[in-house]
């Protein structure tokens, strides 16, 4: 009998693993006023949690049994999501790994890089939570196998003149193969963009960690500091008692390098997919998952009737006159009451609400435990689902194209709110437009 015992496992049932990026609290402060209440990745849009949308895709492959989320969030905002999820995918065991302090995109995954090694899995699927996409995590896999790959990237097309905001992939359009990646180039490359969603060799992205941690112990000046308005989101110069700090991206410090390896390549996705950055982009993600839902014929979605205009989402404990007209991309949380003579269409109603008698909400998203009065107006801007901005340009001014009121606030009777944020637990009893209420 032969005592040869090959070093790697064969891909089988439980060669795959995913990781789930959620970030943390610092990183919120876009999606504010809502993130004020409820971490960005437990948002619900289109009636279930924006992390959640990831779990529902992973738990297609049966061959994904574990699932990690990796942030820097404490422990406890989890632990009621992840009870649910391990009711709602039982076949998914899901762990929690809490950063310390913010390492990366890549260094979360190096620093936990024991435990999600452990049982020797082949791949890890890497999905950052703040995209709204159809994830089609069945399709990369194929594509991964077919080509024998060390790494696989989800790519999109968006318009020449967005490109550059994000990772701009250039391929061989015959091989699939990624060419050149640079991370927001600061001039035209590439209209296929970087969705946030990974496939990789486990042997082959943990060495490329590795080899970019030493390359930035080895010469720490060469650190790109990234502009301001992405500070926020991908660095962090904390360094204590000398410490070299491990705040390692996938984005910034491994891609382009994995573009050199000749083993990567891209699935590019003619499905749809924005980022969940800002607080308004909350209600084209809601539209965009309403209409997949509505697709696929869920069960989950209102009957349509001459008052429910498709798609729409009524969370079971809402009550909702039906006089109301609803519809079109409209989600309804629990225990809304909505009145006669109501008029929502592209909006998100949050658990608690009051829309009282005549009163029309578009565009908007109405916080939670807030209450419309009567034959009063709150409305945003209409935001196409196919843009990736979710402001809009008035008189050469940015103004929010969503209206947002938080937590607990009132809108008086007969009272218009257009294009404004309104922080939580004010009242609002005159007109007003284009303002951050404070």
């Amino acid at each position: 009998m032969s005592l040869d015992v090959p070093l790697r496992q064969k891909p089988g049932p439980s060669s795959t693993k995913a990781i789930i990026l959620v970030g943390g609290p610092s990183r919120g402060t876009r999606f504010r006023p809502l993130s004020l209440d409820v971490p960005k990745p437990l948002f619900e849009v289109a009636g279930h949690p924006i992390v959640e949308h990831c779990f529902r895709a992973i738990a297609k492959l049966p061959e994904i049994r574990e699932v990690f989320i990796i942030g820097y969030y404490d422990e406890s905002v989890f632990r009621d999501f992840i009870k649910d999820a391990s009711h709602t995918f039982p076949g998914i065991a899901v762990k929690y790994l809490r950063e310390y302090q913010a390492l990366g995109t890549a260094g979360g995954l190096y620093h936990f890089r024991d435990a999600i090694m452990k049982g020797r899995p082949d791949r890890i699927f890497v999905l950052n939570a703040d995209v709204c996409c159809s994830f089609p995590l069945g399709q990369m896999l194929r594509l991964f196998e077919e080509k024998n790959a060390e790494a696989v990237i989800l790519g999109t097309r968006v318009p020449e003149d967005v490109a550059t905001n994000f990772g701009c992939i250039v391929t061989d359009s015959h091989t699939k193969r990624v060419l050149h990646y640079v991370e927001k180039p600061e001039s035209r490359i590439s209209n296929l963009i970087n969705c946030g969603v990974y496939l990789f060799d486990t042997e082959c992205i943990f060495p490329a960690i590795r080899t970019a941690i030493k390359r930035r112990t080895d010469r720490p000046r060469l650190v790109s500091y990234p502009s301001s308005e992405n500070l926020e989101t991908s660095f962090f110069a904390d360094e204590e008692d000398g410490e070299k700090n491990e705040v390692i991206r996938l984005e910034q410090d491994i891609l382009s390098d994995l573009a050199d390896s000749r083993q990567f390549f891209v699935l590019e996705t003619k499905d749809f997919w924005r980022q969940i950055k800002t607080a308004g982009s909350a209600v084209p993600a809601n539209a965009l998952y309403l209409t997949k839902a509505f697709q696929s014929q869920s069960e989950e979605l209102a009957k349509p009737s001459a008052t429910i205009l498709p798609p729409v989402y009524i969370h079971p404990s809402a009550t909702v006159d039906p006089t109301a007209k609803l519809g079109p991309n409209v989600s309804i949380g629990p225990r809304v009451n909505i009145g006669p003579g109501v008029r929502i269409k592209e909006a998100i109603v949050l658990e608690d609400a009051e829309i009282k008698h005549d009163a029309c909400v578009l565009y908007s998203i109405i916080g939670w435990g807030s209450k419309v009065g009567a034959w009063a107006r709150v409305e945003g801007t209409p935001t196409p689902v196919t843009t990736h901005s979710t402001t809009v340009v008035r008189n050469g001014v940015k103004v929010q194209s969503i209206t947002i009121l938080g937590k607990e606030c009132g809108v008086a009777d007969e009272v218009r709110v257009q294009n404004c944020i309104c922080l939580p637990y004010k009242e609002l009893k005159k007109d007003v437009s284009n303002e951050i209420i404070m």
